[in-house]
């Protein structure tokens, strides 16, 4: 006959250093993985065929000496630490064709923000929405109102973001004269409402969708009928008990949509003239601009893994058993 294992009971201090380690360890193992995809971005960027030095205007002389400028004519483990070495020193290199010899890091600069502006307002619209929307469907279960939400998210999820995109842009731009139908740096709140709304449909969709599924099932779970049973009701009972049980799964499906409205959508910003990095990076892939490739793939990676580790820990916040059991592990 097995012996029963109970839990341990763990005093706030200990739980203090519990959190301390699981921090820790995730920002240890966040740093190597970034590491990690830095050494296979710049294998596939060496493996891609062609040069920034295509033109036609240039000998094989020429091209050696370029080559030999940029540090391209060494070996690759001796370009990669060297190029991870100025990394950690903020050097991200030049451009070698999009802007000759421009650093990459002033490219970036005047675009990114941009970028995280536009994408941080459509998390927002899309959070904020999608989880009223997935309450109110929750609430009004087998109602009206559920089956008008369910609706919604259906839309919000099948529609593709250029066709709400264009529909926005012609009825509030160019009919009603609500907002401007370009982005314009004279006005980036006013033209940056368009574009928001638009990128934040399929993230309010699925957060509806999510919430709605999971606050059903910790309606209806013993958890919430123990809760009811000691006297537990109104926004207590929701606030405290079923939506924090109903967060981790939510912010789980939300952490990579956040990562890819951040950094933009290519096709929202060509039909808003939004000088993001979208934009940037398919112009450095077409002119096999390596740098420029390796630097804003290097960002989106660091931006993705800050995310997620932001989530890992937040998981360990609002349930103290996921850390409590991982540092068990």
């Amino acid at each position: 006959m097995s012996k029963r294992v109970y839990p341990r009971a763990f005093s706030f201090n200990q739980v203090g250093v519990i959190m301390k380690k699981y921090i820790l360890k995730r920002v240890i193992t966040a740093f190597f993985t970034l590491l990690a995809i830095t050494l296979i971005l710049f294998i596939l960027m060496q493996l891609m065929p062609g040069s920034p030095f295509n033109d036609e205007k240039l000998n094989d002389a020429q091209r050696a000496s370029l080559y030999a400028k940029y540090g391209l004519d060494q070996p690759i483990v001796v370009q990669f630490f060297k190029y991870v070495f100025n990394m950690f020193r903020g050097d991200l290199g030049v451009s070698y064709k999009i802007s000759k010899n421009t650093p990459i890091t002033q490219l970036i600069a005047s675009r990114l923000p941009i970028s995280i502006g536009v994408g941080f307002a459509a998390v927002l619209i899309g959070s904020v929405v999608g989880l009223l929307l997935g309450l109110l469907a929750a609430f009004k279960h087998d109602t009206i109102w559920d089956t008008l939400a369910t609706i919604i998210s259906v839309i919000g999820v099948s529609v593709p973001s250029y066709v709400f995109a264009l529909a926005l842009s012609y009825q509030f731009g160019f009919k009603l004269k609500w907002f401007p139908m370009l982005f314009s740096a004279k006005d980036v709140i006013g033209s940056s409402v368009l574009p928001s709304i638009s990128l934040s449909m399929f993230t309010m969709a699925s957060i509806a969708r999510f919430t709605r599924s999971e606050m059903i099932e910790v309606l209806g779970s013993d958890y919430m009928l123990l809760a009811e049973s000691k006297g537990l009701s109104g926004n207590k009972l929701i606030f405290s008990h079923a939506l924090r049980n109903a967060l981790i799964p939510i912010i789980t499906v939300l952490a990579p949509l956040v990562v890819d409205l951040m950094t933009g959508s290519l096709v929202v910003e060509k039909i808003f003239s939004i000088p993001g990095v979208g934009s940037l990076l398919v112009n450095a892939i077409q002119s096999n601009d390596y740098n420029v490739v390796i630097a804003l793939s290097f960002i989106y990676s660091a931006m993705y893994i800050a995310i997620m580790l932001v989530v890992d820990i937040l998981y360990g916040v609002i349930d103290p058993r996921i850390r409590v059991a991982k540092e068990g592990d």
